[in-house]
Parts: C-alpha cells; structure tokens; sequence
C-alpha cells in the first residue's frame, strides 16, 4: 500500500492580555503546539513536526493572527528534515514536491518573530516554501531561514533535488518585497548561486522604522569571526525601511549566530529588552559564550 501524504496544518491567533501575549488555536497531525512560554511581554510558541520529517507530496500549512499589539516568537522544536524524492519511485521518477507554506497577518503595534530552526534537505530531495506576511499599521516582522542543501558532513550534495523559496511581505496594499529564490543544478555552482557552498542564510526585517548606513554597518560588523560570506542592506519605503541580510557558506550555526546578533540590534533599535534564546533551540547552538552574550545584549535561555 502507498504511504499517505500528510496534510498538516496549524491555526493560532495571538492576542494582548493584562500586559502579557496569550493564543488560542490548533494543529492537525503531524503538526503540534508546544506549551507556550513567556519573556516579558512575548509569547514564544514552538512547533513540532511529530513525523520527523518531510517526504514527497506532504503539505504544511501555518497561518498565524496577531492582534494589536501582540508581541510572538515562533520557531520550531529541531531541525525540519527533507528526505529525497527524486528517483525513488517507479511510478514517480521525477519526484513529488514537499511544501510549506506560512501565511501571518500582523496587525497595528504587534511584532512577530519567526526564527525556525535549520531546514536540511537530503539528497534528491524537493522542497517548495511560500509565505505571505501582512502587516496593517505600525505591524512589525522579522523572519529568518537557514537552509542547508545536502547532508554535507556525510559528503552529500542536494544531487537533483530542488529547493524554491517566496516571500511576499506586504504593508497593507503596498508589496515591500516580493522574494523568489531557486536552487537546483548549476545554481549551486555558480558564482550568483552558492557558488559551491551549501547553506543559505535569508533575514529580513520590516519595523517602520528609519535606518541609515551604521545601522546597516552594525548588521555588517556583528559578523565578527563567523566564516561565510554575509551581505547586509536596506530597501527604503515610506512606512519604515526593510533591512534584508542574506548568509552563504557551509555552517548553519554561523548563519544563525550572525542573525542572532542581528537580532539583538534590532530588539535594541527598538528600545526593547534584548531577545531571549529560545528554550528548545539545543545548547550546541547558544551561539555566543554567557560573556559574550550578555556584553553584546543577548539573554540566554
């Protein structure tokens, strides 16, 4: 008997409450809500893919609310795991797409986060990720992906496997970024590609408010030591410039670190109390040293 695809899906609207961000909302297998946790005035959620990975034909669709004034971080319990599609099946030779999609309406004065943790796709493996965020008002959003192409520790490349990405940020009617990105072949290789590398880092961050060239020069300066190749700018709009940040090299713990960094300048930028790691990232990852990260206005988990 052929294997069923999934069909997850997750519904959460989030909402200011006495001073504090609560939800209220669901998931379909094999989709899961962790036990909300919170830093002040954010509500951090984690999502949990319990079939430990996607293969060919599985869908996730995430769509998440947020009121007013509503501060949330989402990520995810571990890495999300990409399993190979294409040549596996007599039937299907070509392969079969997996997909996720993530649709976020923020409203005025609210301020989402969305930080999963890496995304590998194995060998062969096909991978289609949309998302479509709209902020009403002073709405804010900061996303960032980091995707490795091929298990490269076991000297594996993504071979014919395929990842495509889109984003679509919108501010009420106006696009402020529309985002394809297309990975397979030749890209990997060429010089406007990976060019051999095999981690993708993409960071972007819309908060109405107006940035001039130190603050892009921080964003460039926080990558310190970190190997890779790492770009920072800004697209300038008349409701708040957008600070995009793109990441290429072989280390999805660099990539992280470094928008980890970027993500405290912004908290700063804000005037809010510095980010909060994430409770269920794993303790290899904490990135910075409890020295270095208090000094650079990080807190720990």
């Amino acid at each position: 008997m052929a294997q069923q695809s999934w069909q997850g899906k997750a519904s959460v609207r989030f909402y200011r409450s006495g001073g504090r961000t609560i939800h209220q909302g669901g998931c379909t297998a094999p989709l899961k809500l962790s036990r909300a946790v919170t830093h002040g005035s954010t509500c951090e959620v984690s999502l949990l893919h319990t079939a430990g990975g996607l293969v060919g034909g599985d869908e996730l669709h995430i769509n998440c609310q947020l009121a007013p004034h509503s501060h949330v971080l989402i990520t995810s319990v571990a890495a999300q795991k990409v399993y190979g599609s294409v040549g596996r099946s007599r039937l299907q030779p070509e392969g079969a797409w997996a997909r996720q999609r993530l649709m976020c309406q923020v409203e005025d004065g609210a301020w989402l986060s969305w930080f999963p943790q890496e995304t590998v796709v194995f060998a062969h493996g096909l991978l289609e990720q949309e998302q479509r965020v709209e902020l009403r008002g002073s709405g804010a959003w900061l996303g960032a992906e980091v995707v490795r192409l091929g298990r490269t520790a076991a000297a594996e490349t993504l071979g014919r496997g395929r990842w495509r990405s889109r984003l679509e940020l919108w501010r009420g009617q106006r696009l402020l970024l529309g985002d394809p990105m297309a990975l397979d072949g030749a890209s990997l290789q060429r010089p406007h590609g990976l060019a051999g590398q095999a981690v993708v880092g993409i960071l972007n961050w819309a908060g109405g408010l107006r940035l001039d060239a130190a603050a892009v020069d921080a964003c460039r300066q926080a990558r310190g030591e970190l190997p890779g190749e790492m770009a920072a700018g800004v697209i300038h709009d008349d409701g708040g410039d957008l600070l995009c940040c793109r990441y290429r090299g072989s280390s999805t713990q660099a990539a992280r670190c470094w928008f980890v960094r970027i993500w405290s300048l912004i908290h700063r930028w804000r005037g809010e109390p510095p980010p909060v790691l994430p409770r269920v990232w794993p303790l290899q990852e904490a990135l910075l040293s409890p020295g270095t990260m208090a000094s650079d206005g990080i807190a720990p988990c």
